[in-house]
């Protein structure tokens, strides 16, 4: 679904955006899908060269890497098909969180202790509250180890020609926190924060209480950024965007509309189902709130806003914990962008015009067209790339005197 709000008071040329929003690895996969096909659509600007780029939670991963360069063919490789050099495979995200069991555990004879003080002083209005409350302290704060995501975004960031500083991007970045001791929004890559290495502040964005631990950063510590916010568009139209692309993962699913499986009672779809629906519409009304105020605090600022149909039965019971559900969200989530862009094609052609910018309709209408297709498409490109240095080495060497060549 793609929502269009146009600028109250036009002007040329301007700064464009891009802000991405959380959503777990659901949303971060929808995101990438949807970022392809808009990426080949697009003509006049690439998604790798835009003026400011912000995100939230799992969307400052691809932020950050699209910031750097890293553009959603080699983010797919890395990601959806274990190729390249850099490959995320899942089990990274998985990975037992042992340094703070450990460090809980530690404190077990220390919190016994002090229950077994306050019972001494008071057994009367002593009793298992107090005994529950010493163990709470104790018990594990997350699930999941960030650390080995932190590294990996660090190697790859640190690499030829990308950086995890900040300062050093072509681009503005931001990577949107919240710090926990005061329940504030930060946005990592503004002052002060930008020294703050990029892959850091990335696994601070995500660090979702329970799943993985909160990320400390200059003594003070930091957890999900959708917390606070949604999306935050607002810093690309602070910093001067005159047209943001907002991509939003996260949408209430209408099961009334369903199609094939009913689902006209959530209720009867489990616990998950239930818990997924309820932090979808607080996150979506927070954001829609957030997008109505654009308007009026930016009335020279043109945003798209890309999100998923409400009725997506696909997108909201896929489960990307495994490689077959991940390849199928991310195709899905081109298509169905594919379709809504071609749909609006007519209407965002002015809009896009008055910033340097058009959509190619023919890719958009092609029709066998999916995201594995850009894979094959790159591993072409990379064998005709390689045979023709090879063909031009083999000129060369039958150019050069044999003296040389064989030296």
């Amino acid at each position: 679904m793609l929502t269009i709000q146009s600028a109250r008071r036009r002007r040329a040329g301007g700064k464009l955006g891009l802000a991405l929003a959380g959503g777990g690895p659901l949303g971060a996969f929808y995101e990438l899908g949807a970022l392809h096909a808009l990426s080949e659509a697009l003509l006049g600007r690439a998604l790798t060269d835009l003026d400011v780029y912000v995100g939230v939670s799992s969307g400052s991963f691809l932020a950050a890497s699209l910031a750097n360069g890293i553009d959603t063919t080699s983010i797919g490789a890395s990601v959806i098909y274990n190729e390249g050099p850099r490959v995320l495979p899942p089990e990274m995200f998985l990975q037992p969180a042992l340094g703070d069991y450990t460090r809980r555990i530690a404190r077990l004879p220390a919190a016994l202790a002090e229950a077994a003080g306050q019972y001494a002083r008071n057994p009367l209005g002593s009793g298992w509250q107090t005994l529950l409350s010493a163990l709470a302290k104790t018990a594990p704060t997350a699930a999941f180890d960030n650390r080995p995501l932190e590294r990996y975004l660090h190697e790859t960031y640190a690499g030829h020609g990308h950086t995890d500083d900040f300062r050093k991007l072509r681009a503005r970045l931001y990577v949107v926190a919240t710090r926990l001791s005061t329940g504030e929004s930060v946005a990592f890559g503004d002052a002060p924060y930008d020294q703050v290495p990029i892959s850091r502040a990335v696994v601070a964005s995500a660090a979702l209480p329970g799943l993985y631990p909160a990320v400390e950063v200059e003594g003070r510590h930091y957890v999900d950024g959708a917390l606070i916010r949604t999306m935050n568009a607002s810093l690309a139209l602070e910093a001067g965007c005159d047209l943001v692309i907002c991509v939003n993962p996260l949408v209430p699913f209408d099961a009334t509309h369903s199609r094939g499986r009913s689902y006209d009672n959530l209720a009867d779809a489990g616990l998950p189902a239930i818990l997924g629906q309820t932090f979808r519409a607080l996150i979506h009304s927070r954001m829609q709130v957030g997008m109505t105020s654009y308007r009026a605090r930016f009335p020279h600022a043109d945003t798209l806003l890309l999100e998923p149909d409400r009725r997506d039965e696909t997108l909201f019971f896929t489960n990307v914990f495994s490689y077959a559900g991940r390849h199928r969200l991310v195709d899905h989530a081109y298509r169905q962008t594919r379709r809504d862009l071609l749909a609006q094609a007519a209407t965002l052609a002015p809009l896009l015009r008055r910033h340097g910018l058009r959509f190619d309709t023919q890719i958009l209408r092609a029709r066998h067209r999916s995201f594995s297709t850009a894979a094959r498409e790159r591993v072409q490109r990379a064998h005709r790339a390689c045979r023709r240095l090879d063909q031009a080495l083999g000129r060369l060497e039958r150019l050069l005197p044999p003296a040389i060549s064989a030296g």
